[in-house]
């Protein structure tokens, strides 16, 4: 099997101002807005083995502070 040449260049039918302002980047901030993707520290990683677990803490941790807050408030 031959293998394929690779060129960066353009084929000779497009030209590079057939494509406009590159701007590297342009979309990040986007989806760095609409992700719901969250990163945890290895070390709590390591405490949760998926992600089941991590929502059970975390709807338990609610469920005391909301316990807790109305418990001040009276």
């Amino acid at each position: 099997m031959k293998k394929l040449k690779t060129t960066d260049a353009l084929r000779s039918e497009y030209k590079r101002s057939d494509f406009g302002e590159l701007v590297r980047g342009k979309y990040a901030d986007r989806i760095t807005e609409e992700s719901n993707v969250v990163l945890l520290e290895p070390d709590i990683a390591r405490a949760f083995p998926n992600d089941e677990a991590v929502n059970k803490a975390l709807r338990y941790l609610l469920e005391v502070a909301e316990v807790s807050t109305r418990l001040i408030n009276r």
